[in-house]
């Protein structure tokens, strides 16, 4: 027999401990365990919590590829992943790695019960005697259809029959709702079918595509009229990929009232963020919620400084009170402060009677995190600018030092410093960390920006201009441009961009937050005009509609 495809993520774990603080999940001393799980039908959001755990600890997954990549990241480093050919070339490879100790994860689409052949693959644990255990996921079946709005039943009748689309042609009219899976086989010979088998061809009917991802898409009509409502929303054999489930019935003519998913402001827009990812999470999330699929391309690389010298009299300075104030101007600098500290052992109790600033929320949300509340924030503009204007002049009765510590990168300005010295401040500018410009993004991440693959590009900094265009080139003129504040458009104005978004106030929240009004308003107008709603990726020139 050749051997089994396995891939290694790591070492081989067989007979190892489960990771710190799980719960390893097996027999009685050291049996092993086979657990078939559903992952759900896309969205990682709908994985169980149980399913998350044994995810965790598990020594082998065993998954089509497609499904396993969903949750490559919740697998433990060190753990095997197998695909489906590994068990159609070794039918008892679930069984020999739970006999050897190992805890063994059978990963299936939607529910394992549920159109799997996860019944058979336990039988055959149980006649091994082997443990096994069923971990129920979210069924495609109900799942899809409330991602699109459709409920499947309703005070008049609760009567839900769930069939594969192989079965359709058995299937004879009745009351109720009518679940389809499989439907993307052929969506126009299901409604022939149906009408065959005594469907009026006036029954409400639905098909989505790739539901329950940012790829969803949903079309709405009834039997008779399903090949003309495709050609309206531009969907053929040629654009249309991916799992679909189908649902006939009554409950599909509350689709246009109660679809919340597609309609998100940002649905499917394909977002860059130029920030690192340690900046960029808080974003990426907010983004998320709005239906947007974000990508980060980090423009800055941060360095330590060539010279710690500085960083260490610095320190050394804040533990024996030399200073009033410590000004931060970023989140590196609050990183770069903390990785001192840390490194000589302290923590934020060493800044007891230091007052602390911070130039705006993001900053201030990393010094919360190291236990540090700011004393100062500016309220209006979040800049260097805004914090020098909001910062109080030296009192030589109240203040009984007058030193202000600013770690800050090795390019910063020098307004922040020279307004402190007419306020009448002693500044101590000291460089924490060095910023290089990053290695470019790989090739394809490149050619989607200028080509016109993304839908917006979040810019928070000038600096983020004039680094995403000199490692990666200029985005594409349909590409929306959403910068935090003037001085930042400006900077993209003298690139040749049209700045399409400005955020009301210079925080990341708040540039997110104008960008899916932005978004509202252009699915609003196209709703409203009766067309169907396009990305701006999608109005470039030579797009084609494309559901994944």
């Amino acid at each position: 027999m050749n051997p089994t495809p396995v891939t290694k993520m790591a070492g081989d774990k067989s007979g190892q401990p489960a990771a710190d603080g799980a719960t390893r999940t097996a027999g009685p001393r050291g049996a092993g365990l086979v657990a078939f799980v559903g992952a759900g039908p896309g969205d990682e959001g709908l994985l169980t919590l149980r399913a998350a755990a044994l995810l965790g600890q598990a020594d082998l997954v065993v998954a089509a590829r497609w499904v396993a990549e969903r949750v490559a990241h919740l697998i433990p480093a060190d753990a095997a992943v197998a695909d489906d050919e590994a068990l159609q070339q070794d039918p008892r490879l679930l069984i020999k790695a739970a006999k050897s100790g190992q805890l063994v994860v059978r990963l299936f689409s939607g529910d394992p019960f549920m159109f799997c052949n996860a019944a058979a693959d336990a039988a055959a644990c149980a006649k091994a005697k082997v443990q096994f255990e069923i971990v129920p996921g979210v069924s495609a079946a109900t799942a899809v259809p409330a991602y699109a709005g459709i409920p499947l039943t309703s005070d008049a009748t609760g009567d839900v029959r769930v069939i594969h689309a192989a079965e359709v042609s058995r299937m004879s009219a009745g009351p109720g709702t009518l679940v389809i899976l499989g439907a993307e086989t052929g969506v126009t010979d299901i409604a022939k079918m149906l009408i065959a088998g005594g469907w009026p061809d006036t029954t409400p009917f639905a098909i989505t595509w790739n539901g329950t991802t940012t790829d969803q898409h949903t079309v709405v009509g009834t039997l008779g009229t399903v090949t003309a409502d495709l050609k309206a929303a531009g969907v053929s054999l040629l654009t249309a990929h991916g799992p679909a489930v189908a649902v006939a019935g009554e409950g599909v003519r509350a689709q246009r009232v109660l679809s919340w998913f597609e309609t998100k402001p940002l649905f499917g827009w394909r977002v860059l963020v130029p920030r690192t990812k340690e900046q960029a999470a808080d974003v990426c999330d907010q983004l998320r919620a709005c239906g947007a699929v974000p990508e980060q391309v980090p423009t800055i690389a941060v360095e330590p400084p060539r010279t710690p010298q500085q960083m260490e009299r610095a320190v050394r300075g804040l533990v024996t009170g030399r200073y009033q104030w410590v000004a931060f101007t970023s989140v590196n600098a609050v990183r770069a402060v903390r990785e001192k500290f840390e490194e000589y052992g302290l923590d934020a109790r060493a800044f007891a009677g230091v007052k602390v600033a911070a130039v705006g929320e993001q900053t201030a949300a990393a010094l919360r995190a190291f236990g540090i509340t700011p004393d100062l924030m500016p309220e209006d503009e979040q800049s260097t600018e805004g914090l020098a204007n909001s910062w109080p002049a030296y009192d030589d009765l109240l203040d009984p030092i007058n030193r202000v510590l600013l770690p800050r990168a090795d390019i910063a300005t020098e307004g922040l410093l020279i307004r402190l010295t007419e306020l009448g401040w002693e500044a101590e500018d000291v460089t924490a960390y060095r910023t290089v410009r990053a290695a470019p993004p790989p090739a394809p991440t490149r050619e989607a920006i200028k080509g016109g693959g993304f839908d917006a590009v979040l810019f928070t900094s000038s600096s983020t201009v004039r680094n995403l265009i000199g490692i990666a080139g200029k985005p594409h003129s349909v590409t929306v441009i959403a910068v935090i504040g003037p001085e930042t458009a400006k900077t993209a104005a003298e690139f040749g961009l049209r700045v399409d978004v400005i955020a009301p106030k210079p925080s990341a929240a708040a540039l997110v937050d104008a960008l899916a009004q932005h978004g509202a308003a252009i699915r609003d107008a196209a709703v409203e005009a009766g067309e169907p709603v396009r990305r701006p990726s999608e109005r470039r020139r030579g797009a084609r509609r494309r559901m994944r």
